[in-house]
């Protein structure tokens, strides 16, 4: 088993499309996750993830801030308590409004 903070785990910034935005990897291969990988994505002011689409879908829960999903024709609110799914090969993003950051899990299938 396995218990840890998320503040002892490394904030890496999030590149290539992506603005005002850090990962942390909670839980994934070093952790002995065999099938999920669990992430923390804090997304600041004004910031954004890449416009991107893939073949598995993500699983995404709300826990502060306020933002939006986009999509390539429509875009949704998002709030805390919010849970998403995305399926594979959605075009997508998120990104946070209003002056406060938005920060979600999003947990994926750890062969990605």
């Amino acid at each position: 088993m396995y218990v840890k903070n998320y503040q002892d785990i490394t904030a890496d910034t999030v590149e290539q499309g992506a603005k005002n935005t850090t990962i942390r990897w909670l839980i994934a291969e070093n952790e002995g996750a065999p099938n999920f990988h669990m992430r923390l994505f804090e997304i600041g002011p004004k910031g954004n993830t890449p416009h991107h689409a893939h073949e598995w879908e993500h699983e995404v829960f709300i826990l502060e801030g306020k933002g939006n999903l986009v999509g390539d024709e429509s875009s949704q609110p998002l709030k805390p308590g919010d849970a998403v799914f995305v399926p594979g090969g959605t075009m997508h993003h998120f990104e946070s409004a209003g002056g406060a950051t938005m920060k979600m899990l999003c947990l994926i299938p750890s062969n990605k």
